[in-house]
């Protein structure tokens, strides 16, 4: 997605601005055990369906924490969070992040990014920081909340 206007050079009169919302992501159960093996989390709330249906607390595995944090990155570029005009974008940090609701195993994610602030470093180098909400579809409340940093490059 591209929004009209937005580059390198004009970022900064879109601090405030909701930059877009992503596509629907299902979160299914082969997602949330690759990142499982990825990471070496088997905890049995998230790769155990049987004993998760019988002794959890959300009817079924849910997806890790940091399964749906790492969402966010793809999401935002989708939305258009890196204009078009950058050569490079570079994960820089996060500065919030809460868990609000578990994401179920077969559920749909979207993301709703805000860009919030813009901070030029010289070199043609830009740290974004943006709003994001990772929204559960048919919850009332998001998955989780962040605000992220990004490091752009001319």
């Amino acid at each position: 997605m591209s929004m009209t206007g937005y580059n390198m050079a004009t970022i900064e009169n879109f601090v405030g601005r909701e930059l877009g919302v992503s596509e629907w992501v299902v979160v299914d159960q082969a997602r949330i055990e690759a990142f499982a093996h990825c990471t070496g989390d088997t905890q049995w709330i998230h790769m155990n369906e049987e004993r998760a249906k019988r002794e959890g607390p959300f009817g079924g595995t849910i997806a890790h924490g940091y399964l749906t944090l790492s969402l966010l990155a793809t999401l935002a570029i989708e939305v258009g969070l890196i204009p078009a005009d950058a050569s490079a974008a570079l994960n820089y940090g996060l500065d919030k992040v809460r868990f609000m609701t578990p994401v179920r195993s077969g559920s749909r994610v979207r993301s709703r990014v805000v860009l919030t602030g813009v901070e030029r470093k010289g070199g043609g180098r830009i740290v974004v920081k943006a709003d994001n909400e990772l929204q559960v579809e048919g919850e009332d409340k998001p998955a989780l909340i962040a605000q992220t940093l990004a490091m752009i490059v001319a």
